[in-house]
């Protein structure tokens, strides 16, 4: 599937699907403190979805060469965790200091929506809310160069522009963001870099999840032996920030929101 144009109708069930999404965060998120295992945030975050009718996108997702399923409902990435973080294999218990990222997707009437934020446990240092404030204004930044007729070079190259100037982070260049919307992941592929003009041209109706995510050190990643979890090669720390977003002909409107 190339690149597509939602319906009217199909953006108003994204637009239920995304502000469900965001409040669904919110609680899960309300829920960390030192002492919770990752496990009982997914557990939480996979009733409330469910209560409502709704469905995890993640939960039994197969990527392209994956040699099994994702086996839960919302990713816990810890401290140097960049994405996709798997809470309820090991025990994952969360510690005082510690910086985690909650991403996770939802299935609304058959439509797929999906959101990440980043937050500190208990009282963190002030470089790990740094990371976080850098990384949560460098999706803001991203989703202020949406509109129709700009490009995804466009969306990377603000926030590459702004990373560059807020201090020196690793943008990490092997994780992307995507469309989104009929599936986890469609195409167009958004990187956090780029070059203005280049890339795919966005328009109106296109439904797009922006997803920054910086390291403290370099950008280098690797994946775990679970084969899903991503981290930094250098051990120093991530934060991921997430919206979906539909393209309009002024800018963009952010469907996961709360």
């Amino acid at each position: 599937m190339g690149v597509t144009v939602k319906t009217a109708k199909e953006i108003e069930i994204l637009r239920e699907g995304g502000k469900r999404l965001g409040e669904i965060l919110q609680k899960v998120a309300a829920e960390v403190k030192p002492g919770v295992s990752g496990k009982m945030l997914n557990d939480l975050a996979e009733t409330l979805m469910r209560e409502k009718g709704d469905s995890p996108s993640f939960l039994g997702y197969s990527p392209r060469g994956a040699k099994r399923a994702f086996p839960a409902a919302l990713c816990v990435s810890v401290n140097d965790e960049v994405v996709h973080g798997i809470p309820n294999e090991k025990e994952k218990i969360l510690r005082e200091g510690d910086i985690v990222a909650l991403d996770a997707g939802l299935i609304h009437k058959g439509l797929f929506t999906d959101s990440a934020m980043t937050i500190g446990v208990g009282k963190i240092d002030e470089g790990g809310q740094n990371l976080i404030d850098t990384t949560k204004k460098a999706l803001a930044v991203g989703i202020g160069a949406v509109r129709a007729g700009a490009t995804t070079g466009d969306i990377g190259f603000a926030i590459e522009k702004f990373v560059t100037s807020a201090g020196s982070f690793g943008i990490v260049r092997d994780l992307a963001g995507h469309g989104v919307g009929y599936s986890v992941h469609e195409e167009p592929l958004i990187p956090n870099f780029g070059k203005k003009g280049e890339g795919t041209a966005l328009k109106a109706g296109m439904v797009i999840a922006i997803e920054p995510m910086l390291n403290e050190g370099k950008a280098a990643v690797k994946i775990d032996g679970d084969g899903y979890t991503y981290r930094t090669k250098d051990g120093t720390r991530s934060a991921h920030f997430e919206h979906t977003v539909v393209v309009t002909e002024k800018g963009a409107e952010i469907l996961t929101k709360v």
